[in-house]
């Protein structure tokens, strides 16, 4: 549920739609709509002539769906969603002469700017046409895969997956191997990197029994830092295999999906590759598939080969993307009801912290009692900062990990400077506010200046962990690619560890980059770090979800700490994210 915020009675506020009537007016001020939400649908049913009250406000509901993560607005539910119970009682129309209303405007029935599904779904057009075309490419029918030599798959099998509790991998790469197309999901530590580094020796390895041509494998994420994470657990577990296995496979590096695209400089949702230009790929891997978009799934959809096999790899109970769509969950709800076993889950933990694994399935389950015993436990891999007043336990263990950033940042040497970043990260729900990254970014920056007696007004300073927040293609730079400031050659330069190098660059050339020595959990997805310390917000925080601590604890690769009070991490238990779409509907009656 998202709590409505009343708009200030300051006509010049940016919330304000000054030039609102009626129901819009109505639903601005008490702080559903925000004005942007306003404005298109004013001036979508001024250009087709509709002048129904009630479906400029479904129109204005869809924009707004959107900026929350939904691709449709459900006009049945939709004011049991808003009404938290504290705002003031609004006119909602009656859903059955809603959508009578609906059904009759030309924004449907003429120009074709909204779509209406299941008698409840309302879509602005592109985003249905997407949903569509996602089922579309995701059911169409696939010449048969390539057949599999049994004998060689089982000594392969047998090969790669030779650790005890091996047997869910094996299985996952039997189902991989028998279609075109596979989900592979699993918590924190259950092997799907693993995994994965095996399907690949061994479908080279098939392709090399059967006198074929190497696979065109690409490996790819939706963010920079997924990507060369990506590219660093495949690399460790393909070097877990045995000479051939690593010969076949040698040389695979890890792209950002825009990259695997071919990002355009006019457009940053349509690519290079299209269904017009397809990808030369013969498998394709994406890491971190519940943060793709609805959109990004569509041109990587399109963009396939019939014959290309797509292994979509990810954790369906983490966080959806930041733009429209819950994908990843969808095509498991909705792949998972079909009969075609397009779904292979791993449910087992294999790693070393296992409280960690167990405090995560806790919070999946929203099991609070449990959640708050294991925390309470504590132990080597978990603490638990019960307190609403952190900051000189923060301190504690903030200062010294950027000492050791700052250290090494000053005798130049960058894998130990990037060492010491990725040892400990501290995550927020929120960018502002007391419990926001800026203001803790700012805190650290205070105590490191006490520490080195350096001034704080320069925005460049020598151990500064930075984050990149935006592509930029001509510097070869993608967003969540992380950084650090060391002292070289005389001067502070700024090392850039992309998904395929390490790269150098002056502070001045770098726009798009902000202080990392606090990230938002958002941010912090498709990374991990050796201990994290989780930064809870407010119980009242729109942010507290289920699916937010959830994703937050398990970024943690050795020890989570929890910082924050019972009653907050209730909250967070209590509230789950939940995203308007119709593709898990669409998925299961295809």
């Amino acid at each position: 549920m998202t709590v409505p915020v009343p708009v200030p009675d300051d006509a010049l506020h940016w919330r304000r739609a000054v030039n609102a009537g009626g129901l819009l007016r109505a639903f601005n001020e008490a702080g559903v709509l925000d004005s942007a939400d306003v404005h298109v649908a004013t001036r979508l049913t001024m250009q087709a002539e509709e002048s129904s009250e009630a479906v400029a406000l479904a129109v204005a509901l869809a924009v707004r769906a959107l900026r929350f993560g939904s691709v449709c607005v459900d006009l049945r539910s939709v004011a049991d969603d808003l009404d938290d119970g504290e705002q003031p009682e609004l006119a909602w129309p009656d859903p059955e002469a809603w959508l009578a209303d609906l059904r009759r405007s030309p924004l449907l029935t003429k120009h074709t700017v909204l779509h209406l599904e299941q008698e409840r779904l309302l879509y602005l057009d592109r985003y249905w046409r997407e949903e569509e075309q996602v089922c579309a490419d995701l059911v169409a029918a696939r010449p048969l895969p390539p057949p599999v030599d049994e004998a060689v798959l089982a000594d392969g099998l047998d090969r790669v997956f030779h650790r005890p509790g091996s047997e869910e991998q094996r299985q996952a790469v039997r189902i991989a191997l028998s279609q075109w197309i596979t989900v592979l999901t699993g918590g924190p530590g259950t092997g799907k990197t693993t995994t994965i580094a095996g399907l690949l020796a061994l479908v080279a390895e098939q392709a090399e029994r059967a006198g074929a041509r190497q696979p065109r494998i690409a490996l790819a994420a939706p963010t920079g830092k997924a990507a060369a994470r990506l590219q660093e657990a495949v690399r460790a577990e393909i070097g877990h295999l045995g000479g051939p296995d690593r010969a076949r496979l040698a040389g695979l590096q890890a792209v950002t999906l825009h990259r695997l695209l071919g990002a355009r400089m006019d457009s940053s949702t349509r690519f290079k590759h299209h269904r017009g230009n397809r990808l030369p790929h013969d498998l394709i891997v994406v890491d971190e598939t519940s943060m793709v978009s609805l959109t990004m799934m569509a041109r990587l959809l399109e963009a396939l080969r019939p014959d290309t096999r797509l292994i979509l790899v990810g954790d369906p109970d983490q966080l959806a993307s930041v733009e429209a769509g819950a994908v990843l969950a969808d095509l498991v709800e909705g792949l998972g009801a079909r009969t075609d076993g397009q779904i292979a889950e791993l449910t087992t933990a294999h790693r070393f912290g296992a409280q960690i694994g167990l405090l995560a399935g806790a919070i999946r389950d929203g099991d609070a009692d449990r959640v708050l015993e294991l925390l309470a436990g504590g132990g080597e891999h978990v603490e638990f900062v019960c307190t609403d007043a952190p900051t000189e336990r923060l301190r504690e263990i903030l200062v010294p990990h950027a000492l050791q950033v700052r250290a090494a940042a000053a005798a130049g040497d960058v894998p130990r400077a990037f060492a010491a970043v990725e040892a400990h990260r501290l995550l927020c729900a929120h960018r502002d506010g007391t419990v926001g990254i800026r203001q803790w970014n700012r805190q650290v920056e205070r105590w490191l200046s006490e520490h080195t007696g350096e001034s704080l007004w320069s925005d460049w300073y020598l151990g500064r962990p930075v984050l990149v927040t935006a592509n930029d293609y001509g510097l070869g730079l993608y967003n969540g690619d992380m950084g650090v400031t060391v002292f070289a050659d005389g001067a502070l330069r700024v090392a850039i560890a992309g998904a395929e190098k390490v790269q150098d660059f002056a502070t001045s050339r770098l726009a798009d980059v902000e202080t990392m020595h606090a990230m938002t959990i958002h941010k912090s997805q498709g990374s991990q770090a050796d201990e994290v310390t989780v930064l809870l917000p407010s119980e009242d925080s729109r942010l507290l979800t289920r699916e937010l601590f959830y994703t937050a604890v398990t970024r943690a690769k050795s020890k989570v700490r929890v910082v924050g009070t019972e009653a907050e991490v209730r909250a967070a238990l209590a509230r789950r994210v939940v995203r308007a779409t119709g593709l898990r509907q669409r998925l299961r009656d295809s």
